[in-house]
């Protein structure tokens, strides 16, 4: 159940809002598990908390918490304003992933792990079998923008396709997507699908590493865009992304008002977002 709509932005019809939900926390079960590339795992969870599980913007997260090897996962308590609880001397592992497809029918959430990373939640994954658990928090928002844009523009790296693999599936037959996407390799494509009228510009950055090329810049930078209204969103290593906003709003004047960029993840750092705006 939704807790309340927070805002609400009208521009020339274009329909972009942040909706709250209430705070939920689930103890899920690990169902399936399926090697999408070499570099990005999927882990279909499954459970009775999941029915009442709401993910209403393509880009929403949910908090997972990895228990430790050989125990179950326990949330730390949490304040009246929703706010973890955590002892300093045992901090649990919290990571961010995006809702990739939620089946209420079926009861199966699916979430996408990028593995060019080490860290807790990539081995939980690398290990996961079925009948594991897994913490679930969230999503505590959701960012819903129209989709009655003329064209959408989705960049990032590995980590941002869950959100643009769900957004192209989301987008109706009338609108157009452009996807520019930087991965590792060839064999790190996806198949993506969607209604609208799609086209997919897929970036190499061999043995460089996530976050280190400005080929995202490079392209956008020289991307001919379509004519109408068009919303863009960008995520991935936050200074890239921070770089890839101001390319689009401060260089091609793009409106700030259809642009949303964060920051997936930071080098040397974990548990990290950020969206980046004025």
């Amino acid at each position: 159940m939704t807790a309340d709509t927070a805002s609400k932005i009208t521009e020339n019809g274009h329909r972009i809002e942040r909706v709250r939900h209430d705070i939920k926390r689930r103890v899920l079960t690990v169902r399936r598990v399926a090697r999408l590339t070499p570099q990005m795992l999927r882990i279909t969870l499954t459970g009775s908390d999941l029915h009442d599980f709401v993910s209403l913007g393509h880009d929403d997260h949910v908090k997972i918490l990895v228990p430790r090897p050989g125990e179950e996962p326990v949330f730390p308590d949490m304040s009246p304003e929703g706010r973890l609880l955590i002892d300093p001397a045992n901090r649990p592992v919290l990571r961010d992933y995006t809702p990739r497809r939620f089946d209420p029918v079926t009861g199966e959430l699916d979430l996408d792990f990028a593995l060019h990373e080490a860290g807790p939640a990539t081995e939980w994954a690398l290990r996961a079998q079925p009948g594991d658990k897994l913490g679930v928090g969230g999503p505590r928002g959701s960012f819903v923008v129209a989709t009655d844009f003329e064209w959408y523009l989705l960049a990032g790296d590995e980590t941002a396709l869950p959100a643009i693999g769900r957004r192209l599936e989301e987008l109706p037959a009338s609108a157009r997507a452009l996807v520019v996407a930087e991965v590792a390799g060839p064999e790190e494509e996806q198949a993506l699908e969607s209604k609208a009228e799609l086209t997919t510009l897929w970036l190499h950055r061999g043995s460089a590493p996530a976050g280190t090329t400005d080929q995202l810049d490079q392209v956008l930078r020289g991307l001919t865009l379509p004519t109408g209204d068009g919303y863009i969103w960008i995520a991935c290593e936050t200074l890239v992304a921070k770089r890839l906003r101001a390319v689009m709003v401060d260089e091609r004047q793009h409106p700030k008002a259809w642009i949303k960029a964060a920051g997936y993840w930071k080098r040397g750092q974990a548990d990290f977002h950020e969206t980046h705006g004025d």
